[in-house]
């Protein structure tokens, strides 16, 4: 075999790897280009929280910095997408005040939300003595005392996309409902027996 034998089959390799690296990078560009325009036409919009209720039990400040949470409360979440549902595989809901965090996270069941869909919790947050800061601690106090507190039910978990049998990575979600409640004269809670409901219809924000 000669030399120019040689480069000449060399030179085929060449074109023939060459060519299969093309046929490669063309076909992930294309798997690309169809996974994004796949997304765009279907881009999802994120859910919609409602805080509908809440019913208090105990919300009780104790020397010297302890605060006692219990109340349940009513959080609907709409799926406003047409073609695209809506998986909740984890959620936390958990009371808070000042950013500081007064119950235990209660975790809701997963569940999947279709198109359109509405979905209801009415979970209960507890929080027995939660040691509060002396500045959490004494706003709250002063709150107290003008009758009216803003308290805010936070959601906090991981969400996933699902087109027919196709089905997204993990999504955080965290969302922030206001709900704020009154004591004394200028109470508007509807008293049943030792507890007090609040209705809200109060719109949350959320973040995904």
């Amino acid at each position: 075999m000669t030399v120019k034998d040689c480069g000449h089959r060399d030179h085929h390799k060449e074109e023939l790897y060459r060519r299969i690296l093309y046929g490669v990078i063309a076909l992930v560009v294309a798997v690309l280009l169809v996974i994004f325009l796949f997304w765009i036409i279907t881009r999802p919009t994120k859910p919609t929280f409602v805080l509908q209720d809440a019913t208090l039990y105990a919300f009780n400040l104790s020397y010297p910095t302890t605060l006692t949470t219990d109340l349940q409360i009513t959080i609907s979440s709409r799926n406003p997408n047409q073609r695209i549902g809506v998986y909740y595989e984890r959620i936390d809901v958990y009371a808070s005040y000042r950013n500081q965090q007064i119950s235990l996270p209660t975790m809701l069941p997963a569940t999947y939300q279709g198109h359109k869909d509405i979905n209801v919790w009415s979970p209960f947050l507890y929080g027995n003595a939660v040691p509060v800061s002396p500045y959490v601690a004494e706003a709250l106090s002063q709150d107290l005392n003008t009758g009216m507190v803003l308290v805010n039910i936070m959601v906090d978990g991981r969400v996933k996309w699902k087109v027919g049998t196709w089905m997204s990575g993990k999504y955080h979600l965290h969302a922030n409902c206001p709900a704020y409640i009154s004591f004394g004269e200028r109470s508007k809670g509807i008293a049943l027996g030792g507890a007090v409901k609040y209705q809200f219809v109060q719109g949350c924000t959320v973040d995904v």
